[in-house]
């Protein structure tokens, strides 16, 4: 399983930004995708995650009601909507497969992608 994420960039505070993950090589329907985000010196946090077989989703506090997170079953790719960036939510954003759900934590994922770095200037 590959997990490839896209969409990352530059962003004022208050702006929005829609990244992607495009899943290749699964051979699977059940599972899920997580965000993830990773800032200096931080520890990897949990944002939200989805089920690929009903599309269920949950969010960590800190994000619920700004972040959303979609899919594409046709396309294999989920995207992650967040509204309301702040200059500290800039980070390296990760997503991952985990085979028995969708998680909230990290050790249950088997599959990363190489992050993409979203910087929110103030």
């Amino acid at each position: 399983v590959q997990l490839v994420e896209s969409g990352g960039r530059l962003v004022q505070a208050g702006g929005s930004l829609r990244l992607s993950c495009a899943v290749s090589g699964r051979t699977f329907s059940a599972g899920g995708v997580g965000w993830f985000r990773q800032a200096p010196g931080k520890e990897r946090e949990f944002l939200g995650a989805i089920t690929w077989s009903h599309r269920l989703t949950h969010f960590a506090d800190s994000v619920k009601g700004r972040f959303t997170i979609s899919m594409d079953n046709a396309q294999n790719t989920v995207y992650l909507q967040m509204n309301g960036l702040k200059p500290e939510n800039t980070a390296i954003y990760y997503c991952a497969e985990d085979y028995g759900g969708a998680a909230e934590e990290s050790q249950a994922y088997s599959y990363w992608g190489q992050g993409t770095q979203v910087t929110v200037s103030s």
